[in-house]
């Protein structure tokens, strides 16, 4: 009898400890009776009473839940993701006092674009893999003109979710290799993020202006899924080759969008107004329109044309991108 009751007592301490984790707290409370919540809970962990407090503390996360979801919403605004590890969302605002409206990107992440660059340069392909880099380029691009011929605004879509792709697996195998040799990396894994994530900005913002259809979304998992692929394993084989394909697609992409340019002054692409979001991505003016948005992802192109590049040339000198400083910031 003693063996059974103490049996019992053991089995009620470990539902105890279990229970927060993997069944709802009503359930909890039904399925334990009178006589089994009287044991005592031996051996609750840390991380236990923490799943334990959180239980307890429901009226404080209910009162979280009113100020994040704002109170008197919608449904969906009642579902607002709450927890009490104390992350609440901070507060952003612009110069002039008015709210931050963008999760995505914040105030420190805004420039104005550099329309100076000059936009003509270009790397003459000399050695035999620079020659594949260029003509691996000029193959892709025949492809992309039949496919969209001149409807530019879903032909910078397509453009972008596939140079996206570069800075992202560079900078993580850079990263990979940083952690490998204990070692730093010149600042060169931010450098090529920055460069990913202002790709992606690009894309976010032709989603304003262009609605792709079913089968260019389609086409977007192909293309992304062979190019990533292809790309680090071109990457890990030739870094040099890697940068330099990247090179070459960048130069590809000022021509692109010079032509998109064209038809937006020839009246065949309306002019329509920038998007908010492009707004304050380049700290554009309040009146600016599509027009002024193309010439600064232009000149954003002209830049990823330029590091990438640059940084070939320091693999084709035999020596290590971490020895040669970063161009962080570079836009």
């Amino acid at each position: 009898m003693m063996m059974s009751r103490g049996y019992t007592r053991l089995a009620s301490s470990m539902f105890t400890m279990v229970s927060p984790r993997f069944f709802s707290t009503a359930a909890t409370r039904g399925v334990l009776s009178n006589d089994m919540v009287k044991a005592p809970a031996v051996g609750l962990g840390v991380r236990c009473r923490s799943s334990m407090a959180a239980i307890g503390g429901g009226d404080k996360e209910k009162e979280k839940k009113q100020a994040v979801g704002g109170g008197g919403g919608s449904a969906k605004d009642d579902k607002e993701i709450v927890s009490y590890w104390g992350l609440d969302p901070t507060k952003v605002s612009k110069e002039d006092g008015s709210p931050w409206k963008w999760t995505c990107f914040r105030p420190w992440d805004t420039y104005r674009a550099d329309l100076s660059i000059d936009l003509k340069k270009h790397h003459a392909a000399v050695t035999v893999l620079d020659k594949m880099a260029y003509w691996t380029v000029k193959s892709l691009r025949w492809p992309t003109d039949l496919f969209f011929q001149r409807r530019y605004g879903c032909r910078a879509m397509m453009l972008e979710t596939v140079a996206a792709v570069p800075g992202m697996v560079g900078g993580m195998l850079l990263h990979c290799k940083s952690l490998r040799r204990f070692e730093h990396s010149g600042g060169w894994i931010k450098a090529l993020l920055e460069e990913a994530e202002n790709e992606r900005m690009h894309l976010m913002t032709f989603m304003e202006v262009s609605d792709p259809r079913w089968y260019e979304r389609a086409l977007v998992f192909s293309v992304q899924g062979v190019f990533f692929n292809a790309y680090f394993l071109g990457y890990i084989i030739s870094p040099k080759f890697a940068h330099r394909v990247v090179g070459y697609l960048e130069e590809e992409a000022i021509h692109s969008y010079t032509e998109f340019l064209k038809e937006l002054d020839n009246g065949n692409i309306e002019n329509v107004p920038a998007p908010p979001i492009a707004i304050d991505y380049w700290r554009l003016s309040p009146n600016s329109t599509l027009r002024d948005v193309v010439l600064a992802v232009r000149a954003d192109e002209a830049h990823h044309r330029d590091v990438n590049h640059f940084a070939s040339d320091i693999h084709y000198q035999g020596r290590q991108l971490k020895e040669a400083p970063a161009p962080l910031g570079y836009h």
